[in-house]
């Protein structure tokens, strides 16, 4: 079995759900050693082996709708859509597996209480400020006091740095987001990109919020961090289906 995280979450339990670490794979250096990106220069058939040791060792229904994530606010019906390009992947089907890839950007997942919904969402800091979250949640079709949300591992608060010009667009956006961002000098914030998500969350009347805990910067054994290694490193899966 892989070294594997599973969500801590109420969801229920045909509900599956997990996220990767580089951990268990077959590829070599700066992509040791379960990458499963294959746009970031990782030889593309030790990728291909690494995508199939996760099919085999989490019993995969089907394939993971694999994304070509952009930034954006783009949301992928994973059930009939061939479109691959966007930050979101939902289902309202079984056995549509949902997956979003990452390297220090916040992969959050959403499922509502009876089971039949579920989505994963790419949630890096443009993402949040484009509305990634809102527009996934509308495609739902859900009541938001339904669905409980879980917060996957990404770059931690204390490692978050950020300019000026990246808060200020979070405040413009929402005020209340201000408590997200600590002082470092006069042109530089540490940004806690969970409790941003968390703020959105909320006022979207998402209030079953779970996760948070990790840190991709921190902790190099388990997780690729593109602020850390650059642009020469991995990415984990973060994987959402109901049977």
């Amino acid at each position: 079995m892989l070294p594997i995280i599973t969500p801590n979450w109420s969801a229920p339990s045909h509900i599956h759900a997990y996220t990767t670490t580089r951990q268990g794979g077959i590829s070599t250096t700066l992509y040791d050693s379960l990458n499963l990106g294959d746009h970031v220069g990782d030889v593309p058939e030790l990728v291909k082996r690494n995508r199939e040791i996760l099919y085999q060792s989490l019993s995969l229904p089907n394939e993971p709708i694999w994304l070509t994530q952009i930034h954006g606010n783009k949301v992928i019906d994973g059930s009939n859509s061939l479109e691959r390009q966007g930050d979101g992947c939902f289902s309202h089907y079984p056995n549509v597996v949902c997956a979003i890839l990452t390297a220090d950007c916040l992969p959050i997942l959403i499922c509502n209480q009876q089971g039949n919904r579920v989505t994963a969402i790419h949630g890096g800091w443009r993402g949040l400020t484009n509305g990634i979250i809102q527009n996934t949640i509308k495609k739902l079709a859900t009541p938001a006091e339904e669905l409980l949300a879980w917060l996957g591992p990404a770059i931690g608060p204390q490692a978050f740095e950020v300019g000026n010009e990246v808060r200020e667009i979070f405040i413009d956006q929402d005020k209340e987001n201000h408590i997200a961002f600590t002082y470092v000098d006069n042109t530089h914030w540490l940004a806690d990109i969970y409790q941003l998500a968390r703020l959105q969350l909320k006022k979207l009347g998402i209030h079953a919020i779970y996760g948070g805990e990790y840190c991709t910067v921190r902790d190099a054994d388990l997780f690729y961090s593109y602020r850390r290694d650059g642009i020469k490193t991995g990415r984990m899966a973060t994987l959402i289906w109901y049977t």
